[in-house]
């Protein structure tokens, strides 16, 4: 096994001297294990949209899209993972352990440790969201490692050196999330009105009753879900709920916007 180290290390250090960006190359290196073969790839994964990079025909990006795409990956590997860790659990319990994985707060911790804040630098204002850049860099990281290298070594870098280092799984399938009670303790600190409303009562192909919900922000609809009771529905709805208010700024924005009318005009 040192034979293969020490060969990995010379080849990163022959590399290394024809390197333009020769800091970032070695940060990926190190971090990942692996040496990178497109660059460019990474650097945009770096990119906050405060500071979108030119790329070809003076068109600029930013790791948004590479976010998109590290998102859908980071959940098939530990989808995959939860699959074989646990043959005999249910759906609900997968796809459960999945949420508290591949949540923004987990990322964003993980990211940090991995050092994603010495390489990502937004441009931030007053108002700017950041509670989650770097866990959202760290997702851009994922999709850049899967568009480099292919889904086996993306899994592998998943697994090795961002799950089994920073994440006790069975500790953590043991903790139960309640999106419910963290939507509305979001709620009270933004003062915003929350209500859930059941809208439909119907049966399954099974003859199962099914309940279906809607969450409304301010008096307004913007959530709604399926549960076969009405606490499953409405865990559903509020994880959706907190899922875009997390990940849409605008939304976020209109919702906050309305709850401070609503305040100042309410007689």
């Amino acid at each position: 096994m040192s034979n293969i180290v020490s060969f990995a290390d010379i080849l990163f250090r022959i590399k290394l001297l024809f390197i333009k960006d020769k800091e970032l190359y070695a940060f990926c290196y190190h971090m990942t294990g692996f040496t990178p073969r497109h660059l460019d790839l990474y650097k945009l994964a770096f990119s906050h949209k405060s500071r979108a990079i030119a790329l070809k025909q003076k068109k600029y990006a930013n790791n948004e899209r590479l976010e998109y795409l590290g998102d859908a990956v980071i959940g098939a590997i530990v989808a995959d993972l939860l699959y074989k860790m646990y043959p005999r659990h249910s759906e609900g319990f997968l796809t459960n352990t999945r949420s508290k994985i591949v949540k923004r707060e987990t990322l964003s911790m993980i990211a940090m440790k991995l050092g994603l804040d010495k390489v990502v630098h937004p441009v931030m204002t007053s108002h700017s969201h950041n509670s989650y850049i770097y866990g959202n860099a760290l997702e851009a990281l994922i999709g850049a490692v899967y568009l480099d290298r292919g889904y086996d070594q993306c899994s592998k870098f998943v697994i090795k050196r961002i799950i089994k280092p920073h994440i006790n799984i069975r500790n953590l399938a043991r903790t139960e999330i309640n999106f419910k009670s963290k939507l509305l303790e979001w709620g009270q600190k933004h003062h915003v009105p929350i209500s859930f409303e059941l809208v439909e009562t119907t049966v399954d192909g099974s003859n199962s009753q099914m309940f279906r919900s809607v969450i409304n922000l301010c008096g307004r609809p913007v959530c709604e879900a399926t549960g076969y009771s009405k606490k499953e529905s409405h865990q559903i709805a509020s994880k959706n709920a907190l899922k875009r208010i997390n990940r849409d700024a605008e939304f976020r924005n209109s919702i906050l916007t309305l709850a401070t009318a609503v305040t100042i005009y309410t007689p």
